[in-house]
């Protein structure tokens, strides 16, 4: 190019830079097109030079090192093989001319672009030319050239790892193969070599880089050095060896292989753990400790702790096998230089309070966190008594305590540093208590029972100060969401796990506390004494929940092994004196009284807490096991006083059926009572109270018998039958969830007659409320009277709350129930056509009273049910309720407008459910066999024209869609046949939507829905039959599923997915393969000829055609066909995958 052109070039490209700046969106976008096309020209490398050295905006000489990268990628084969070097020659000599300038980003970018050059010829250039170049940079790591360049040469080593890495490689559209085998190329050679000059560069500059503040060259060399090795400990290494470095535990192992990974390990060993090294990166540390806090943040600083703690977290086949003795003696060098980081804690944290860094002394705690998980709670303990008197339980108790004290300084904000340090020493603990594998898990030795007892007790003790000087703060910000949070649950977690290992100290504290704050509540009335011991009081609520119980969130709950491993009798067993004094505090909030002193936030508490205990607790199933075991014939039998009682038994005789437990159940539900009816409007403590509370209570049908003996159960049923208005009052969920909890206390009944009898007595008088409102004369006004459309919501509230517990025993009364009001939800779904609130109420009442009696209807009442679900759907697609455009509202694009579409999700369940029961194989007479699909379908057609492709995007409506689409695919694809072309049409279109979406469930029904469619049209085939007939093919004359193939092998060479969609995917395409070979060759035919090479296609062939090998053809696609298909495919891919995609 002429150098009037590469001006011309140069000062487009610095105009269209200061023009992305504008705020005028036209000359931006003409600016960014002017950049495009530069960056897309053909061979812009002479004018990317140019701009390098002459133009004075930083900005373009970014682009212009971005645009030889991108160039040089793209063009790489037609460029010659000088043209290359020179390039890359070029990149380096820019780089070392200006390494002591200011341009720091742009020669990081200059030198991203040497190394994607390197990788980009890797695999062609000769081991001799690799090693020719490494050599030269290898004199500049080790400093021969000067400093400049050995900064530089470093800084080329740390691009070119980052370059090779598999997780920071630059896009070249190549085949991730070739990625990866770059990656194993440079793993297996080099990545110790560079390791190696690291260390020695480091080692070299070490002595001058601690001299002045750390600001001269050295220091920045020294700097790199060690951030270079950092990075390499942080690759993640495959193969024969394996680093994790993104793991707590970083592993550099072997199988027991070839001598060359032996001889690997043992080069490693002495890079990374020969007592020389790391004596002498300790020692370096030390060094700069000793200057004091002025260093403590320097970017030196820094990257030397991080590889300490880097160090800290090697495990593995690295160590020899010699009892763990090499591994002990490495870690205990390392907590000998650390431990100067966090001991004496007092005095550490002082000095942090006092204005020190905090860095130093985090590092440290994430080193004790790297070494507890490669420890035993004992081996841990020891690695300090090797050189001091007390051991590393002692000094993690001691620096947690004080941590926890820092925590607690009343500021204006509390101080980050604190509350990181003190997640990262929790979770120590939690590593040390609960390792991840519990087939690992180790008693604590004595000094690690003090240490755990001192740790809880701080934390108790400053909690409290702080619970108490916040009582009379006006900001009270965290309100429930002080036990809700995820970060404050986790906390509580923890400490619970620690305070269970000492359950005698933990519980006789909280017991003692709680007492205490609740004599002086109870003599205080009133006063602000009472408002600070309310809020320590609701504090020892949540944190005695955590200790004594787990929240058993999709398990059983059941008592922690320590608390039973305590043995007493029941009066003096911990657990018992302290559920005792939480039970003390509940009873007491039944006086009227007393209950004006507590706070709603304090019985928010008590209901939590008792929610969460009462499974684990409350009247255990039999006395002589754990509270949650099957029954045994020794319930009952207790244990003589005197004797000494084991936790099971203490328990069990504190608050088993035959003890004190009645009593308890009585309290408790006086407490439910009260919380729904005395405290209006508390909707918090309301939900509380029907979520948590009462679903416990009636969970377990020992409990529920009990229940219903109860006067206080019964009060509450009969207050809710009459429908009081206290009790109608109460929000939707709380309605809901409280019909549930009355109906599933049935259980408790002894026979299904009397379970009827009774649910029957508490929904009929609503059922019959319903019948009368709709048979007014005056129904069209009389319903929209605000007090009737809330009484009518509640009623459909209750009656789906009463169907989501349907159990066997009450089925009968539900369904009577059901059928009782079908003409009354009729006419209501034509009255409130203009209240879309009450319609989806009555949509969703519908749909899980259909879901929840389907698996049990006979079939004389099948036709009843179908019959009135297709009036139900007629009567919504005649008022078109629910149908909004998405193009018309651009509001829907915000997620609370996506409840519009509420009742759409209800119908599509609604038929879903309908659908998941063949009853009319069952009927005894053939003209009152309810055709199940025929009715599915019916419902499609109705609500088919309001789904689109916008409505899709909306998740939970488009899993519910895939949902109903899947299930009747495949049970009935015969209909499929013989739906309009307009409606095959509709589902083919959202089948192809399905394939493409991220959400890997909705892709998951997709392909299920796309098998039982290729199945059913090979079967067709074979037997001779039409199958699809006419709806094979679309409008423009394509074969539907010979698309379909197309698209799902493009899917799966091509795209990105989770590995659990192969298995359904190979269910998918089987059938789709053997209903179109012809055109399964000529996909594979095309990916041959895409290739040059003969081994290339040969390896395409190969492939091909070990994926259908052994795969017969058959008039039926039986289980094992489809093994060895998923076998095969699997082995495909694997072939083929990494060798197509690029990157």
């Amino acid at each position: 190019m002429e150098q009037q052109d590469l001006q011309c070039s140069m000062q487009a490209v610095e105009q269209s830079c200061a023009a992305l700046h504008v705020s005028d969106p036209g000359i931006r976008s003409s600016a960014e097109a002017t950049l495009l096309a530069f960056r897309k020209s053909p061979h812009p490398f002479y004018a990317c030079q140019y701009i390098l050295e002459n133009s004075q905006v930083a900005t373009a000489k970014f682009l212009a090192a971005a645009t030889i990268q991108e160039a040089a990628i793209r063009e790489w084969t037609l460029i010659s093989p000088e043209e290359k070097s020179r390039l890359r020659s070029y990149c380096l000599q820019y780089v070392m001319a200006r390494v002591e300038t200011s341009e720091g980003y742009i020669l990081s970018k200059i030198l991203s672009v040497v190394a994607a050059l390197l990788k980009r010829g890797w695999l062609e250039y000769t081991q001799a030319e690799k090693a020719s170049f490494l050599e030269e940079v290898e004199q500049a790591v080790a400093g021969r050239h000067g400093l400049a360049a050995q900064r530089f040469g470093i800084s080329l080593l740390e691009a070119l790892v980052s370059e090779f890495s598999l997780s920071t490689a630059s896009p070249m559209g190549l085949p991730a193969e070739f990625h990866d085998k770059c990656r194993a190329s440079l793993e297996a050679g080099y990545l110790q070599k560079f390791y190696a000059w690291a260390f020695d560069a480091s080692v070299m500059v070490a002595s001058k880089a601690l001299e002045g503040q750390g600001e001269n060259q050295e220091s920045a060399i020294c700097t790199i050095a060690i951030r270079l090795m950092t990075q390499i400990l942080n690759w993640e290494f495959r193969g024969k060896l394996a680093v994790l470095g993104k793991s707590r535990a970083s592993t550099l192992s072997s199988s027991p292989a070839s001598r060359k990974s032996s001889e690997q390990l043992q080069l490693w060993h002495d890079l990374l753990v020969s007592p020389a090294k790391v004596t002498w990166i300790l020692n370096f540390y030390e060094h700069i400790h000793q200057k004091g806090n002025a260093w403590l943040d320097l970017p030196l600083s820094v990257v030397v702790r991080q590889l300490i703690v880097l160090m800290c977290s090697l495990n593995g086949s690295i160590f020899p096998t010699d009892g763990a003795g090499t591994q002990e003696q490495h870690l205990q060098r390392l907590l000998n230089c650390i431990i100067s980081w966090i001991d004496p804690p007092e005095y550490v944290i002082s000095a942090v309070l006092a204005g020190t860094s905090e860095s130093e002394m985090l590092d440290g705690c994430r080193a004790l966190l790297a070494i507890a998980t490669l420890c035993s709670p004992s081996s841990f303990d020891q690695l300090l008594l090797s050189f001091r008197q007390t051991g590393t339980l002692s000094l993690l108790s001691s620096l947690t305590c004080g941590i926890i004290k820092a925590s607690c300084v009343r500021e204006s904000e509390e101080p980050s540093w604190t509350y990181e340090a003190l997640e990262v020493l929790l979770e120590t603990w939690t590593v040390i208590l609960q390792p991840a594998d519990l087939s690992q898990k180790v008693p604590l030795p004595p000094s690690g029972i003090e240490a755990a007892s001192a740790v809880f007790q701080t934390f108790v003790e400053f909690e409290m100060k702080l619970s108490e000087s916040s009582a009379l703060d006006e900001d009270d910000a965290d309100d429930m969401a002080a036990f809700s949070d995820e970060a404050r649950e986790d906390r509580l977690s923890a400490v619970a796990l620690i305070a269970r290992t000492v359950p005698s100290v933990s519980l006789s504290l909280l017991t003692m506390l709680v007492s205490k704050c609740f004599s002086e509540i109870r003599q205080s009335l009133g006063s602000e004494t009472t408002t600070r011991c309310l809020e320590q009081l609701h504090w020892l609520t949540i944190l005695s929940g955590h200790v004594l119980a787990d929240p058993g969130e999709g398990e059983t709950p059941t008592v922690p092994e320590s608390i039973l491993a305590v043995s007493a009798e029941p009066a003096t067993h911990p657990a018992v004196s302290l559920s005792f004094a939480l039970i003390d505090v509940a009873q007491q909030s039944l006086d009227a009284t007393f209950r004006t002193t507590l706070s709603p936030r304090m019985m928010e508490a008590i209901v939590w807490f008792f929610g969460r205990w009462v499974e684990t607790y409350l009247m255990p199933d039999h006395a002589g096991r754990g509270p949650s075991s099957t029954p045994s014939g020794h319930e009952g039998q207790g244990v003589s006083v005197g004797v000494l009682f084991d936790g099971r038994n203490a328990l069990n005789a504190a608050f088993g059926k035959d003890g004190g437990g009645p009593a308890v159940l009585e309290i408790l539900v006086r407490v439910a009572l009260t919380s729904l009816t005395a405290w209006r409007g508390e909707q918090v403590l309301q939900e509380y109270v029907s979520s948590r509370l009462l679903p416990a209570l009636v969970r377990r049908r020992n409990v529920c018998v009990q229940l219903l003996s109860m006067g206080s159960w019964q009060e509450l049923a009969t207050v809710f039958a009459r429908q009081d208005q206290m009790l109608l009052s109460l929000s939707d969920s709380v309605q809901r969830a409280l019909s549930g909890c009355l109906c599933r206390s049935a259980q408790g009944l002894a026979n299904a007659d009397a379970a009827n009898h009774y649910v029957k007595d508490l929904l009929m008088p609503m059922a019959a409320s319903l019948a009368e409102f709709s048979g007014r004369k005056d129904l069209a006004t009389f319903s929209q009277q605000p007090n009737v459309i809330h009484q009518v919501s509640c009623v459909l509230e209750r009656l789906r709350g009463a169907a989501r517990e349907t159990i066997p025993r009450t089925q009968k009364a539900i369904f009577e129930v059901g059928v009782s009001i079908m003409k009354p939800l009729l006419v209501f779904m034509e009255i409130y056509k203009n209240q879309p609130s009450v319609v989806y109420l009555l949509l969703k009442y519908v749909v899980v009273w259909v879901d929840a009696e389907v698996v049990f209807l006979e079939p004389k009442d099948t036709t009843t049910v179908f019959n009135f679900c297709v009036q139900l759907l007629s009567v919504y697609s005649a008022h078109n309720i629910g149908k909004v455009s998405v193009s018309t509202s651009r509001s829907l694009q915000n997620e609370a407008q996506t409840e519009k579409y509420k009742d759409l999700r209800a119908l599509l369940q609604l038929l879903t459910n309908l659908s998941s029961k063949d009853l009319f194989d069952f009927a005894l007479h053939a003209d009152e066999n309810p055709d199940v699909a025929q009715v599915v379908y019916l419902g499609l057609n109705i609500i088919t024209p309001l789904i689109s492709a916008d409505l899709l995007k909306y998740p939970k409506l488009c899993r519910q869609y895939f949902t109903l689409l899947m299930h009747m695919l495949e049970v009935y694809p015969e209909k499929v046949a013989k739906i309009s072309p307009e409606g095959f049409s509709q589902i083919i279109g959202t089948l192809e939507f399905g394939l493409r979406q991220q959400d890997v469930e909705v892709v998951n029904m997709t392909l299920s829905a796309l098998g039982a469619l290729g199945v059913f049209q090979y079967q067709a085939l074979c037997k001779g039959d039409d199958g699809l007939g006419a709806q094979s093919r679309t409008s423009g004359g394509d074969d539907v599923l010979s698309h379909f193939l197309k698209l799902l092998m493009h899917f799966l060479l091509f795209e990105d997915y989770s590995n659990d969609l192969v298995e359904p995917a190979a269910d998918a395409l089987l059938p789709l393969i053997l209903c179109n070979t012809a055109l399964f060759e000529k996909l594979k035919q095309e990916l041959v000829q895409r290739h040059q090479d003969v081994e290339s296609q040969e390896r395409v062939s190969t492939a091909f055609h070990s994926l259908s090998r052994g795969i017969e053809i058959a008039s039926t696609i039986d289980r094992s066909i489809r093994r060895k298909f998923r076998s095969n495919l699997f082995v495909f891919l694997n072939d083929l995958r990494g060798f197509l995609r690029t990157r």
